[in-house]
């Protein structure tokens, strides 16, 4: 049942016409994925996760992103893989729950429609993972999507 309230879709950041990065979100992680330059191995490829900050690219060239996040990360918990020419970075939110409109400062922020969309996503979901005997995938909220952070006492870290 949980399943069916994961993301639908990626959304993706484009720059210039072409796609930076796609990435989703759950109430405890934001994915990145970024699509590699093809016959790099991942030797190659590093990727630095701060708690406010990731920096990844080709050893010996320019980072291809270097920027600030837009909450911060448990480090300890983050984790990047590389899976055929993608690579996968799973960042772990430090506040769980909280709704991100981007992982990357400035770039590619959801509009405010969307965020709605991501927040009412991320609160179904919070009541899935509190009440595992209910099926919340049809639900619908009418109005204004209470912040799934705080909401009724905010999420239990348990």
């Amino acid at each position: 049942m949980a399943e069916k309230l994961a993301p639908e879709k990626r959304h993706s950041f484009v720059h210039n016409g072409q796609t930076v990065f796609e990435w989703d979100q759950t109430l405890d992680e934001v994915n990145m994925y970024i699509n590699l330059p093809p016959n790099v191995q991942a030797k190659q490829f590093y990727c630095k996760i701060q708690s406010k900050h990731v920096e990844l690219g080709i050893k010996g060239n320019p980072p291809y992103l270097n920027h600030d996040l837009t909450c911060p990360v448990k480090t300890d918990s983050s984790f990047w893989t590389k899976e055929d020419d993608v690579m996968h970075i799973t960042l772990t939110k430090r506040d769980k729950g909280q709704t991100w409109a981007s992982p990357i400062v400035g770039e590619g922020q959801l509009d405010p429609y969307t965020t709605d969309i991501e927040q009412k996503r991320l609160m179904l979901q919070r009541f899935q993972e509190e009440n595992p005997g209910f099926d919340f995938s049809q639900a619908q909220f009418t109005g204004n999507c209470p912040d799934p952070k705080t909401f009724m006492g905010g999420i239990s870290s348990g």
